[in-house]
């Protein structure tokens, strides 16, 4: 799915942070490499992350789940190439390509870092507890780095859960659509829960769109 830029729902905790993601040298907007350099290397993979910054990504996308042990891991699918199920698979038996969280932040090299918690009701590793974002909450606050954190999921209550672990890192909640009707409600409940950002699938994003977000902020 091809998703628009930002759009912020300003005057919440970590909203500032996210909107003041620095542009390169000659840039009117800072480039966020999805799921690394998706292009140049294998998607969410270290490679992928180090070469965004090599290239001048001002920002990583990055998809998380949880293996059968509970670790925290880089994979945009619930399924393995070869039909395995991540959250069916222990730490040691996923590939050698398939990056720890930490590993994968520390690849970015200090870059700005969307992590975007994969919860889908639809898929195997479906966790109606959400426990799976207290655990990523963990994560990011061990490293003291709020700063450099935006935390997205399609699944709302993930990033409600998330919020009431980690107030101090911005939250997004990630839409392929909104009704017409409902955009003032839906921004209004987004900004009343302490959410900084909406990243909707790029069709939606028209000047009604951009101008409710705002005038909810």
């Amino acid at each position: 799915m091809t998703r628009a830029t930002v759009t912020f729902v300003s005057g919440n905790s970590g909203a500032a942070a996210v909107s003041a993601i620095p542009a390169g040298p000659g840039r009117g907007c800072a480039v966020l490499a999805h799921r690394g350099a998706s292009r140049a290397e294998r998607e969410n993979t270290l490679a992928a992350f180090a070469r965004a910054g090599d290239m001048g990504a001002d920002a990583v996308e990055l998809d998380v789940r949880r293996s059968a042990d509970g670790h925290l891991v880089v994979h945009h699918d619930a399924h393995l190439a070869d039909g395995r199920v991540i959250v069916r698979t222990t730490r040691v038996e996923l590939p050698a390509e398939v990056p720890s969280l930490d590993a994968a932040l520390d690849a970015c090299h200090g870059m700005w870092v969307n992590v975007e918690i994969k919860n889908d009701p639809g898929e195997a590793d479906f966790d109606h507890t959400d426990d799976i974002a207290v655990a990523v909450a963990d994560a990011l606050r061990r490293r003291d780095e709020a700063v450099r954190f935006l935390v997205s999921s399609f699944r709302q209550e993930t990033i409600d859960r998330f919020r009431s672990a980690a107030p101090d890192i911005a939250t997004a909640w990630l839409t392929p659509g909104i009704d017409d009707d409902d955009m003032a409600t839906t921004f209004g409940s987004l900004r009343g829960a302490g959410h900084a950002a909406v990243h909707p699938w790029f069709g939606l994003v028209t000047k009604r769109f951009i101008d409710e977000a705002h005038s909810s902020g």
